[in-house]
Formats: structure tokens, sequence, C-alpha cells
């Protein structure tokens, strides 16, 4: 044989064929330990959201960007309106706007801290900004919004030279908790546990290389089988043990006689 057809027998031999037929039936026969899992991520996600995770709450404040003097009647003027968006999403997140905020409501929060509670969104094909402030006091939070709205527009009318944009919404109070959302983590965890259990269901029907019928010996080993012995049952093993009991009965009364 030849070196080429040598290694062409070895990579077949190396590759790994899946029964998906035999893995759904390991999957069933193991539908015990996948419960088991998925019970176990789930609960824990469950505790942990219900006892341990701190409720955050979201108060969100409007401004519009468009001037007093912008008017709307041609192309230039949505293309200024959408171009002053991006430009006070920039200016609302900067250190001046935040420090002053961190200042007028002796906040015990850092730069850094602060912004990482404050997220600007602009709905497409608009020039409204919304600022939501992420706390875990709803109280706070709407206190935040509204503040940073506030300076933030006060802010652009002294260093952009333009009339201030108009605050339309302030915060809210009365809003459920955005986090954590018990339920979508739980289900998540139990998907989780379903997932971790499979895998480890499939690693073990993969890697197990155990002989266990006649096309196993012709698969893994390459041999034909020419002959099998039955297995031995433990019914088979007790009659057994019994024929021998009584041989060895007889045998000792034909002695004794």
């Amino acid at each position: 044989m030849s070196n080429k057809e040598t290694n062409i027998h070895s990579s077949q031999s190396n590759v790994i064929t899946i029964d998906l037929l035999e893995l759904t039936r390991q999957l069933l026969f193991h539908w015990k330990l996948i419960v088991l899992m998925m019970l176990i991520c789930g609960s824990a996600a469950y505790a942990y959201c219900r006892f341990y995770a701190t409720p955050l709450y979201a108060s969100t404040s409007g401004l519009y960007v468009f001037s007093k003097s912008t008017s709307v009647t041609s192309l230039a003027d949505l293309q200024i309106g959408s171009s002053l968006t991006k430009d006070y999403e920039t200016v609302i997140t900067g250190r001046p706007v935040l420090d002053r905020v961190i200042t007028r409501l002796k906040l015990k929060e850092t730069y850094d801290t602060l912004r990482a509670k404050i997220s600007i969104s602009n709905p497409s094909d608009s020039r409204i900004l919304y600022i939501t402030v992420t706390d875990p006091d709803p109280e706070q939070a709407k206190e935040i919004a509204d503040r940073t709205a506030s300076i933030a527009a006060t802010f652009i009318s002294q260093k952009m030279d333009q009339d201030p944009p108009s605050i339309i919404q302030t915060g809210y109070t009365d809003d459920p908790p955005v986090s954590p959302r018990t339920m979508r983590t739980t289900a998540v965890a139990l998907m989780v546990g379903f997932l971790l259990a499979a895998a480890y269901i499939t690693i073990q029907y993969v890697t197990n290389d155990t002989v266990m019928t006649p096309e196993d010996v012709q698969e893994k080993l390459g041999l034909n089988v020419l002959a099998s012995l039955p297995l031995e049952t433990s019914e088979s093993r007790r009659g057994r043990s019994r024929r021998r009991k009584h041989s060895y009965r007889n045998s000792s009364k034909r002695k004794v006689s």
C-alpha cells in the first residue's frame, strides 16, 4: 500500500460519525439529568434575581433640538438639525456638563460612574434626544435626568451661541424596574441548563469507544465478525449454579450408598 493510500485510510479512520437517531435516544434516556441541570440553573438564576440582584430604575428626559430661529422649509435645514443632534449627544455626556450635574446635586459620583448611568437615544428621522438615567433609586434617577437636561440646554446656549434646546419631557418615578428581568433571566438559565446537559451527553456519546455490537467491531476496528457468543444473564448463571449443586448432591448420595 502506498503512502498516499495509507494517509487516506488514516484520515478516514479518524473521522467521527454521529448517529443522530442514536444520539436522540441517548438524550431521551438521560432525561433525568437534563431536567436536573435545567432546574439547578433556573433556580440559581431566579434566586439571584429575586434575592441578590439590586433593582435598577430608569428615568428619561427629552430635548428638542430645533431652536426658534431654525426653519424646516428646506433640506439644508433638516441636515443642520441632524448635525446638531449628533453634536448635542457629545455635549450632554461631556465632562463639563456632567461635572456640573455632580456639583449641583452633590452626588457621590465620579464622572466615569455617572457617565455609565446615562444613555442618549435619538429616534430615527427626528430631532429629539432622550436622556435616560439608570439608578437603584428612582427619585435620584429622575433628578439626574432632569438636571442633566437643564444644564445641557444652558451649556449649549452659552458655549454654542444659539438658542437652547427645549425640554419637552421630564423624568418619571412610577415606572417598574428595568433590571433584573427575572422571568427572562430564568428562561435563559433554563435553556443554558439544557444545553449544558445535552453537551455533556453528546461528548460522552462521541468519546465512548466501547465495543457493544458486531457493527461496532466492523466500524471501529475494521474487522468482520465470524461468530458471536450469547450474553450470559443472571438468570442463566443462577440456573447453572443450581445444576451444579444438584449434580454435587447426587454424586454425594452415590458415594454414601
